[in-house]
């Protein structure tokens, strides 16, 4: 039986040549997921808890009337008006609340409200309300003035 050593040597060279490329391969793939995680860096840090507590204004526009709300702990005060009310708050996440009249004035207070914030600013959150389980919905934005 006669050896080639001519074709070890080619298959070794192949199999040198096969670990360098997927060395390359591999290389490459690092690179392309660190640059993918440090590009996909969030626009902000994640402090809309600064919203739960304090002072905040819904300006009159469309669909609403000036409205002052003051929040501390699970409690909501809203003033608008000559009225005002008093809300338990109760927060899902930093980014949805539930609305409840303590003292519903009548039906359609009884029924809880679902909030959404949408977008957060510095110092304001665009959001949405749902009254129930109805289809109603309406959009507005809440200003943190203290």
């Amino acid at each position: 039986m006669k050896i080639d050593y001519r074709d070890i040597r080619k298959e070794r060279k192949e199999k040198r040549e096969n670990k360098r490329n997927n060395s390359h391969l591999l290389f490459l793939a690092s690179c392309f997921l660190f640059l993918n995680l440090v590009s996909c860096k969030s626009e902000f840090a994640d402090n809309s808890d600064r919203f739960k507590e304090g002072v905040f204004e819904i300006p009159a526009g469309d669909n609403f009337v000036k409205e002052t709300i003051i929040r501390k702990d699970s409690i909501q005060i809203s003033k608008y008006g000559n009225s005002v009310d008093t809300l338990s708050i109760k927060w899902k996440n930093n980014f949805f609340y539930t609305l409840k009249y303590i003292h519903p004035k009548n039906d359609l207070q009884k029924d809880p409200m679902y909030v959404q914030i949408n977008k957060i600013y510095d110092d304001k959150y665009d959001f949405t309300v749902r009254i129930g389980f109805s289809k109603f919905s309406q959009k507005g934005t809440v200003y943190k003035i203290e």
